[in-house]
This record gives C-alpha cells, structure tokens and sequence, in this order.
C-alpha cells in the first residue's frame, strides 16, 4: 500500500495535468445544450431550427428535381414569411462544367436548370452596405441532407426571425439560398462571378457575407474560412461571439487543402470589393455525409445550436456595425476551449520566438559549466525526434493494417474515424511509452528537446504565420514550466498552466484527426510531441515493469481496433454512388 501511495505521490503533478487537460478538451470540443422552442423569441434556438431541419429532410432533393422545386417553394415561403422581399433567379448551367465537377451521378444526375433564391429584410438605412447569409438548398442523390446543408438553412431562417424579432438593424439583411452546390457551385457562381451573367443586382450591395456549411452530422461548428486581410473581420468576430469555434491553423489548412464550397466562388469577389467573409461548418459523426442516414433524427442538435448561436451573434454585429470591417493584415486567432476567442497580430509569433528562446536559454545557464551538457541536449533532441517519428510509424503502420484488402472507400473511411482516432491514440502512446516513460531529461537534454520545437515555431513563422501559433505558444509556456521554482504554489501554478497546454493539444489531435485522420493518422505526433515538452518538468519515470505492460497494452489495442476497421463490412451510411466491392453492413 505504501508502494502504490508513493507511486501516486510521485507522478500526481503529470496526473493533475492530465485530469485537467481532458476535462478543458471535453468543454472545448462539446458542443451547446440545444436551446428548446420555447426560448426568448430574441435567442436562436434549435429546438425552432429543428422543425425546419424536419421539412428540409423529408427526402433527398438534388439540383433539378421535383423535389427540389417543392423545397424551394417551401423556403420562399418561409423567407416571405418573415418579412423578407424575395425573388428567384433562374439560369442555364454550363453543361460542360457541370460533367466535369460532378462526382456522384450520371448523365440523369445534370440539372439543366438551376435557380436561386434572393430575400431582403430592408434595414433602417438602404444605403449602407447589407450582411448576407448563405447556404445551399440542393443535396446530393440519395441523401436527405439534414446537415448538408439542412442545417444552414435552418440556422439561417431562425437568425433571420430572431433578427426580426428585434429593433429594425441599420443595415439589410440578405439571404442566398444557392442551387447546384453538390454539382459545381454553380448558384454561388452565378451571384458572385456572374457567370453565367449577369451578376446578381444585389451582389455590390453586400459589405459582408456568411456562409453555413458541414460535412457530417454534428461537433462543435468552427469558424474555418475567412477572406484575405482578415484583422478587422476577425476582430468583430471574436468581440461579438459568446461561444465561439475556429483557429487561424483551420483558416491555413483549408487554404492549402483541395476542398471548395459556395464561399470559395465569393472569395475574388469579396478580395474586389474589401467585403468581410466567413465560412463556418462542423465536422463531426463524420460518417453522415452525404449518407442516406443523414436524416433529422441523427443530426446532432447541439450543432445545430451551435452554428446558429455563432451566425446570429455575428450578424447581430455585422448588421448593428457603424461600419463593416476593412481590410487589415491577416491575423492569428484561435478559441480557447470555446470559451473565448484570441486574436493576435502574426508579429506575435516573432515575439513568442524571442521570449521563448530567452527562457531556453535561461534553462540552459542553470545548467552550469558541468561536462556533458552538449551530449544530454543531442540527447534530448534525439529522442523528441525520435518520439514524433515512432509516433508517424506506428500510426501510420495501423492505418495500413485496417485497409481492405480491396482498397480504401472514402465514405467507409469517414464513418471509421472514430475508431482511427481511438487506434491513432493508442498508437502515440505506444510511442510515448516505448520513448519517453523511462526517461527524465536533465535540464540540458530538456533544452534540446525545447531547441527542435523551438526550430519547427520558427519555420512555421517564416512559411505559415497564422499557423504558427500552434508551436510557437507551447514551447514558450513549457519554457516557462521548467523555469518555474519549486514549492507547492509554484507546483500548482505548473499544473494549471501544462494543463491548458496539454488540454489544447488533445483538442488539437481531436480536430486533426477528424479534418484528415482517415488518411493521415500520423498528425497525431504534432499533438504529442508538443504535450511531451510541455509535461516533461512534471514527468518521473515509469517502473520498466509498467513501461512494457503499458506499451504491450496500448499497442494490442490499437492493432486490435485497426484489424476491426479492415474486417468490418462497409459502412451502411456510405452513399448510394460510391462504389465498393465490399458487403455493406
């Protein structure tokens, strides 16, 4: 007993910070309570949403088909409804380009006719600029699309009644249902680009534009696409919403990712016109995408209250603004755990650089003039690379292990991504036992370990400055952690601060491995490598007995959850037109 108790004594500071961490990584990627129907007419509420959400859902309602038209004469009801003007725009597609993008019909799937749908609720002053809200109404064969996009209409027609529910805002608020999204875009083509023209008259008339979007069927909704120059934007963003989601990383990735939606085709235009814009999704239950399954019932309505709290917060702001946000140097910004949002100048991160080079080397003065001290930072270095690259190895290892034999399906592989994320988890700490467990760095061989974090937060700096954060921020507050004296307020002070580190980086690893876990498990190491530096002062090592029966069991388990992933039959959520050789569940 007194064993056990001495055991718990030694590694309680690494412990705390791990309780603290999940706890701050729950709140952080749990979505809002779902607001009843029967909230304050001046609140979104998801439970109002829904009734929408269950119309929208009835049914799969492609670009061009009878279904589709009942639907829209269903929204231009309810948008007329509310108060607003609206109008429809009928054109002809580019056929061509329409056979090109399409990536999941045949011939029959080709609207030749597309149409949007255009509201105006008219604001206290027609002269300034107005804030439009967009979604698109047209969905994939096959796929009721609660989510994709159900859910950004109906976050959109209760922002608008709430909006509406209030004192007359100065500016006009517009809606954009677009047509032909899941065929090229082709409805956000129109409005914006003009092609085929001619623009939309209301189009010049926009000072800022907000588009809902998803690719699953629940998670917190995070803000992940933004115009260039986007300092002023993101400024009211983070002043305006409660509860906000979304990271500059996100805005970063997406930029350099092959992915598109409605918002993409507004980006030249909004670059012409010094126009705000803001793309806002969720990601989650990744497996109803473009699923059959994807049906009202299974939609996760905290995500619905989700994004429509985030969309009516910032159009509130938008809408009430003496003027829209200019153009301004693209900033770093990030959410804390939902709580609040941090916004940033990109000089931050040189400045983090310099402050976190300084403690390092305060570190590396406390080492004194002993011999070795070159050796244990090689040392240290050595072993942080070796941990990051264990860690893509063994990840990567049983991601190879859960593919079929036939071959990967793109859709079977989102609805495994809770059990890639779970095998990516085992796998990093496999690596962290077989690493890290028995060691604890001198402080020489914790600088070196600092020293090549410190090297990956420069060159981000310098290739990606927005995104840089990610690195630069960790290894600055770890620095500090090992520079902190002893004595229990100085533990306690340690714990916290590794704690909202280490939280961060498991949030981290959350969103990572949803947005390109399915084929890129190994970014978990970047999560783990930068949790590692920053708990390392707190760490004592394992006994060798618990290092090997904890890397035996982390590494069982994961190959055990990837040889479930390969013999499980496919998904019975994979949409109708992905093809497979593999029975369906």
């Amino acid at each position: 007993m007194g064993g056990l108790l001495d055991t718990v004594m030694r590694h309680y500071p690494a412990l705390s910070v791990l309780v603290l961490a999940l706890v701050l990584a729950i709140i952080g990627t749990t979505t809002p309570w779902p607001a009843p129907a029967d909230r304050p007419l001046s609140e979104f509420s998801a439970g109002r949403a829904m009734a929408d959400i269950r119309v929208i859902a009835r049914g799969p309602h492609p670009a061009g088909s009878a279904a589709e038209a009942q639907l829209r004469a269903y929204l231009v009801h309810r948008l007329a409804g509310l108060g607003m003007t609206v109008r429809t725009d009928t054109f002809v597609p580019d056929a061509d380009r329409i056979a090109r993008d399409i990536d999941w019909g045949g011939p029959a799937d080709r609207p030749h006719i597309l149409t949007n749908v255009i509201a105006v609720l008219p604001g206290t002053n027609r002269a300034l600029p107005a804030v439009a809200l967009m979604a698109h109404y047209d969905s994939v064969a096959g796929s009721p699309a609660a989510a994709d996009d159900g859910t950004g209409l109906a976050a959109i027609l209760e922002t608008v009644r709430a909006v509406g529910a209030g004192p007359r805002p100065p500016r006009d608020l517009v809606v954009l249902f677009t047509d032909g999204e899941e065929v090229g875009l082709d409805g956000a083509r129109r409005f914006f680009a003009g092609l085929p023209p001619p623009a939309d008259p209301v189009r010049d008339h926009l000072g800022a534009v907000i588009n809902l979007e998803s690719r699953g069927g629940g998670g917190r909704a995070t803000l992940f696409q933004t115009a260039d120059h986007n300092g002023n934007a993101i400024a009211l963003a983070a002043h305006a919403i409660h509860h906000p989601g979304g990271s500059s990383l996100a805005t970063y990735l997406y930029h350099v990712l092959p992915n598109n939606t409605d918002l993409s085709e507004a980006l030249g235009w909004a670059a012409q016109h010094h126009a705000a814009a803001y793309n806002f999704a969720f990601i989650g239950r990744p497996a109803l995408y473009h699923s059959p399954k994807a049906t009202a019932d299974r939609l996760d309505q905290g995500s619905v209250q989700d994004i429509g709290g985030q969309t009516l917060d910032l159009t509130r702001a938008l809408l009430g603004a003496p003027e829209m946000p200019k153009p301004a140097d693209d900033v770093v910004f990030f959410d804390l755990f939902g709580l609040t949002m941090v916004a940033l100048p990109a000089f931050a991160g040189w400045i983090a650089l310099v402050l976190a080079a300084t403690a390092i080397g305060m570190i590396w003065h406390q080492c004194g003039r002993g011999r070795g001290h070159w050796r244990a930072a090689l040392g240290g270095a050595g072993r942080i690379l070796g941990l990051a690259g264990m860690t893509a190895l063994l990840a990567m290892g049983a991601n190879l292990v859960s593919f079929h034999v036939g071959g990967p399906n793109y859709y079977d592989r989102l609805a495994a991504i809770p059990r890639i994320e779970a095998m990516a988890v085992l796998s990093a700490m496999s690596a962290f036992f077989i690493v890290v467990a028995r060691w604890r760095p001198m402080r020489a061989a914790l600088v070196g370990a600092l020293v090549v974090c410190w090297l990956l937060g420069l060159a981000l700096q310098v290739l990606a400055p927005v995104a840089a954060y990610v690195v630069v921020v960790p290894v600055l507050l770890a620095a500090v952690i090992a520079l902190l004296p002893g004595g229990v307020v100085w533990r306690v002070i340690a714990v916290v601060i590794a704690g909202g580190v280490v939280g961060y980086q498991f949030m981290l690893g959350h969103q990572l491995i949803q947005g390109v876990g399915s084929d890129l498990p190994l970014v978990a190491a970047l999560p783990l490598v930068l949790a590692t530096v920053t708990i390392l002062p707190l760490w004592h090592p394992l006994p060798r007995r618990s290092r090997r029966v904890a890397v035996l069991a982390c590494g069982l388990a994961a190959v055990a959850i990837a040889l479930m992933i390969r013999a499980a039959p496919i998904a019975d959520t994979i949409p109708a037109y992905s093809q497979t050789t593999r029975p369906v569940s």
